[in-house]
């Protein structure tokens, strides 16, 4: 449940003008369409921009062009959703175990006293756990694991043997960090592992969704930069490295040894096969199949808009025929070359 703040103290803690009452209490987080007198809205996107004239909410987090229009008391910032997301941690700060180790739990390995240890979880030996941590029920943390101070491991994560987590991570149940990639050679019809010798290390700041795996390196590291954020769903196989403060969505899939560089963005379901190498400030849409490096920084989409059916079939049917029609076009032109040579 979020903590009730006064409109004072949130402009007094993140700045921005008040417009309105600094004593009004919000206890919480809202739409606009949604939001009641104790509740705290935000306008970032102009098509919501509508819904302000009719709100209920106590206060809106706006920008200037759009303070006279609020009925409301308001906050305005230059940036609104970033305002609206420093405030929603804020708001909702969640209650944080009591320090301690669970009687239920598996412990192998020397804990600091302000870690939290939950229900039935595993800390195998070697393992470096930093201050203010929480490991929740059920996580297994495998030999010789380092996991940086205030860092959040929900019930249910798997940290395999060897890896490196950084200060201030959070990881959803699921998430499994560490598993073998995917390395085998072929020996006539049969497959042969190839041991996965490598870690995974990520860096501070990091956020890895539910049911995310990472897959540790065959020979190198799989690397995941600092400031990262990761949906839930996605795959992330052996040896790629993925460079500071880029975040994917949900169901993304990336092959082994792929370089993603920095403040990056991949849309969900986006697929990105091995040994490529993505830039800095490349930005992938939703649903894109990258098939080669994309050295130059840009938006880049690969889907098809969708349509009707019957429209899709017969556009379909053309591509089927698009070989056929370059031949053609080529022996025209190599036709009409001939004739403008004979005159």
């Amino acid at each position: 449940m979020a903590t009730p703040r006064t409109l004072g103290e949130i402009v007094a803690r993140f700045g921005g003008e008040l417009k309105g009452d600094p004593q009004r209490f919000v206890s919480g987080l809202a739409t606009l369409e949604n939001a009641t007198p104790d509740q705290l809205s935000f306008l970032a996107n102009p098509k919501y921009r509508r819904q302000l004239a009719t709100t209920h909410a106590g206060a809106v987090i706006l920008a200037a062009d759009a303070a006279a229009e609020c009925p409301v008391d308001a906050i305005v910032t230059a940036q609104p959703y970033l305002y609206f997301a420093r405030v929603s941690q804020w708001l909702a700060e969640l209650p944080r175990p009591a320090p301690g180790i669970h009687p239920s739990a598996v412990v192998e390995s020397a804990v600091p006293a302000s870690a939290a240890i939950g229900p039935l979880a595993w800390i195998g030996p070697d393992v470096s756990i930093g201050e203010n941590c929480v490991i929740g029920a059920h996580c297994r943390i495998g030999a010789g694991v380092s996991i940086g101070a205030d860092s959040w491991l929900y019930p249910g994560v798997t940290v395999y043997h060897g890896c490196r987590i950084g200060r201030r991570a959070i990881i959803h149940s699921g998430a499994v960090i560490g598993a073998d990639g995917f390395g085998f050679a072929q020996d006539g019809t049969a497959w042969v592992k190839i041991a996965q010798t490598g870690r995974v290390v990520i860096g501070d700041d990091v956020e890895i969704g539910a049911n995310t795996t990472i897959d540790r390196g065959a020979l190198e590291d799989t690397v995941i930069g600092d400031g990262v954020k990761l949906d839930n769903q996605i795959q992330i196989a052996h040896n790629v490295r993925i460079g500071r403060h880029t975040a994917i969505a949900g169901c993304v899939g990336i092959a082994g040894s792929t370089k993603i560089g920095e403040r990056c963005t991949i849309g969900g379901a986006a697929m990105i096969i091995g040994h490529l190498t993505l830039a800095d400030d490349v930005h992938v849409a939703a649903g894109t199949f990258v098939g080669k490096s994309l050295p130059t920084a840009g938006s880049y989409t690969g889907t098809v808009p969708l349509q009707p059916h019957a429209e899709w079939l017969k556009n379909f049917a053309h591509l089927r025929h698009l070989d056929a029609l370059a031949d053609k076009i080529r022996a025209l032109e190599k036709r009409l070359a001939e004739l403008e040579n004979s005159r």
